[in-house]
């Protein structure tokens, strides 16, 4: 069986999967295969190097990564998969900590909060401190928190480096965040691999055992890893020394939520020893879109040498546009979106529009909704963080695990039951006196008379109805649960009972919500990964239970939501085109690729110029987006852009200057030419792609080119146009040996000619 595993693989893929022993630094090319290097190599350790499938670990960042690669190595490896580690670095965390975080002194139970919720917890933290939030937004705030945690800095050693007021601010309120989070039995993302890491620290004996059972671990997308995920793994893999990490230096991009580019940079200086493939073959781009990529990456100084490349043939040249706004960009867009479907017989799924930010999609929704174009946004309102479906979890984690003091205040007075905010704030207070969870002051509260009876009568209900609620932990299904939430609590009835369209779609995100837990309970009733919850595994360091989760596992299920990412919860299965940032499309693909917005000041944004990390990023990010791109790649940027509230006119990219003329091609020139009949009958035409009209050297219909050159234009000139009526030249350039003029007409904005193919001349 080990030899079949390594056919069909290329030359430095095999040597990947072969070497079984000490360190191997992978670094794969965007398109290189490295999720078959991956799971090839998991299932030739089993197969050829014998090594027990519970003693591998292989680490990715996404639970859909993960299960694509707990699939294959399914398929590989035959049953002994279900004994393998495949997981993300926070599913790992936490599973750990399920078993071994009562040594710290927390309970099994704990919750683990969103980012909602951990924004609502530094809210009240502030509050309670009375910190400006004019001053110190709580996002901000947040994030300075997150860093530090991903640096594996503590509150102490927060609190003594800081130096000046805003970070001694932040101290405070970082103290008063963590301490409501060990008050509640809650960790946020975060802390899962802080904690994992603190745990082997203070408990080496736990270490021990960890280190014991996993000889040989993987970690995919190892340029993404942060401090404290770099130190897990360094622990981990501290006695076999037998790591093995896949990444690529050129798709780091993530610095901005504390990935370290040095991790895989100085990989060989962490081991020595450590033997280095590259896989530098493509089997996704065309090698004209991996020549662009290679010439733009090229300009980092801070990478390791790699070059792409593919046994495709050239394919289409990359199609610039110069559009005269963000609304030119956006109908050109739809334009082409149009023709390639007629064209080339593409459908909408086969097509995305990647940006730099968020707010460049508003004025391509626009134009989509007006053609009637199905899309959809990868990054907008989730379904997990929807009002409705937000309660429905707070009520399961509060069933969970009661001393969640965060998902309680969001569920007492919902829906209403007459538990105000004063009533709340008294058994806020009663908590808080005496260092215990929110529950335990609303008991208090409501046994108190120095409450109104109506108020202590609402929070007696409360209890009451939790009190029924509890008991269906562990004896009933998810499903059944949250059937029993919506009808012990009214919660269903008060959305009946309010018949607007609103309520209507709020019961269906309900409904759609039990789909999920019934899914939920499907996978965990088979398993066909795992072995039977009641299989354990005799493993150095311990016993191994695999599969351990059922049906009735509320615990389990809250864990698989709360660590889903945005690429899990994506789904890009139906026809309609992709809208998303570079950064959320990072590990996709798409046949066709449109990059909007592709200028200084946008895409590198106007804070990189003066900071040549944050450019080497920025760069880092446009060759993602260009390699994303398997046989069409449309780079488009606007002459003047309205966003945030302003107008800019921006010079074009730098990155678009560093692609080589010669890959590139106008797509204005090509419209027109189209247009007006002309090919460029140089032009090779890929083997089933229809040919894309160029302007070109032969006529085939109309009449006969103009013969002006740019020497007869210049900026400030009037000039007049046979459809456009009088305008004035504002710039002149030559791109690719051809002469174009950008012409403002009264009324009509800017539009860009080829001066030898358009109806122009002078106004004397």
């Amino acid at each position: 069986m080990g030899a079949d595993l390594l056919c069909g693989l290329n030359p430095p893929q095999r040597e990947a999967v072969a070497c079984t022993n000490g360190p191997l630094l992978i670094l794969a090319g965007a398109g290189s295969g490295k999720t078959r290097v991956l799971t090839h190599r998991v299932a030739y350790l089993i197969a050829h190097a014998e090594v027990p499938p519970f003693g591998i670990l292989a680490m990715t960042f996404t639970n859909k990564a993960a299960a694509e690669m707990k699939s294959r190595v399914a398929t590989l490896a035959g049953s002994e998969a279900r004994w393998v580690w495949v997981s993300t670095f926070h599913s790992l965390c936490a599973r750990i900590l399920r078993e071994d975080i009562e040594a710290l002194g927390y309970k099994r139970s704990f919750t683990i909060l969103d980012e909602s919720d951990q924004t609502t917890v530094v809210k009240r933290c502030m509050k309670e401190l009375n910190v400006s939030g004019d001053m110190f937004k709580p996002p901000s705030v947040l994030a300075a928190i997150g860093s530090a945690k991903n640096e594996l800095t503590d509150v102490d050693d927060f609190r003594e480096n800081a130096r000046d007021v805003r970070r001694r601010t932040i101290a405070q309120v970082y103290e008063a965040y963590q301490r409501t989070l060990v008050t509640g039995n809650a960790l946020d993302f975060d802390d899962l691999i802080m904690v994992a890491v603190r745990l082997f620290r203070e408990r080496p004996e736990v270490l021990e055992k960890y280190r014991n059972r996993f000889t040989h671990i993987m970690v995919d997308e190892y340029q993404d890893t942060n401090h404290a995920q770099y130190m897990l793994v360094k622990m981990l893999a501290a006695r076999t020394r037998n790591l093995c990490v896949v990444g690529d230096d050129d798709q780091s991009i993530y610095e901005w939520r504390g990935a370290d580019i040095r991790n895989i940079l100085e990989f060989e200086r962490d081991y020595p020893e450590a033997r280095v493939v590259k896989l530098e073959q493509n089997y996704r781009s065309t090698q004209t879109i991996l020549d662009a990529a290679n010439h733009v990456i090229a300009n980092n100084r801070d990478r390791k040498s790699k070059s792409l490349w593919t046994a495709r043939e050239s394919g289409a040249k990359i199609a610039l546009y110069n559009a005269d706004t963000e609304k030119d960009e956006a109908r050109f867009i739809a334009d082409e979106l149009d023709r390639l479907i007629v064209a080339e017989k593409r459908c909408y799924g086969d097509f995305a529009v990647l940006y730099r930010m968020n707010a460049q999609s508003r004025a391509i929704e626009e134009v989509l909704v007006s053609r009637g174009i199905p899309y959809r946004i990868v990054g907008g309102l989730k379904f997990y963080e929807r009002r409705e479906i937000k309660d429905m979890l707070a009520y399961l984690r509060v069933i969970e695990n009661p001393e969640d003091s965060v998902s309680l205040e969001r569920i007492i007075n919902v829906p209403r039951r007459g538990i105000g905010d004063s009533t709340l704030a008294a058994a806020r207070s009663l908590a808080q006196e005496k260092g215990l969870p929110l529950l335990a002051g609303v008991q208090m509260a409501a046994e108190s008379m120095e409450l109104a009876a109506r108020a202590r009568n609402a929070l007696a209900d409360f209890l009451a109805t939790m009190g029924r609620l509890q008991p269906l932990r562990g004896e009933r299904t998810v499903s059944q649960i949250v059937r029993a939430v919506l009808d012990e609590t009214g919660y269903l009835t008060d959305l009946e009972r309010e018949q607007t369209i609103e309520a209507e779609g709020r019961i269906e995100n309900l409904k759609e919500f039990i789909t999920v837990t019934q899914e939920f309970e499907s996978r965990h009733s088979e398993g066909p990964l795992d072995a039977p919850s009641d299989t354990p595994l005799d493993v150095p360091g311990g016993r191994l239970q695999v599969g351990a989760s059922g049906p009735n596992d509320l615990a389990a299920f809250l864990e698989e939501v709360s660590l889903l990412t945005d690429l899990d919860r994506a789904d890009l299965s139906a026809d309609q085109v992709t809208l998303m940032t570079m950064h959320s499309a990072k590990g996709l693909e798409f046949p066709v690729v449109f990059i909007a917005g592709m200028e200084e000041n946008v895409f590198p944004l106007a804070r990189s110029a003066y900071d040549p990390a944050a450019l080497e990023e920025e760069r880092r990010l446009c060759y993602v987006g260009i390699t994303r791109a398997k046989d069409r790649l449309y780079l488009v940027h606007a002459f003047t852009r309205a966003i945030f509230g302003s107008s800019t006119a921006n010079p074009v990219s730098r990155f678009v200057e560093e692609i080589p003329g010669h890959l590139l091609v106008d797509a204005f020139a090509e419209r027109y030419a189209a247009r007006h009949g002309w090919r460029d009958e140089t032009r090779v035409t890929v083997p089933g792609q229809v040919k894309m009209e160029a302007p070109a050297r032969v006529k085939t219909v109309g009449t006969e080119p103009s013969k002006q050159g740019a020497s007869e234009f210049a900026a400030g000139d009037k000039v007049r146009h046979a459809k456009f009526g009088e305008g004035t030249v504002v710039s002149v350039n030559q791109r690719a040996g051809e002469w174009f003029a950008s012409i403002a007409f009264p009324g009509g904005g800017i539009k860009q000619f080829l001066l030898s193919l358009a109806p122009i001349e002078k106004v004397h």
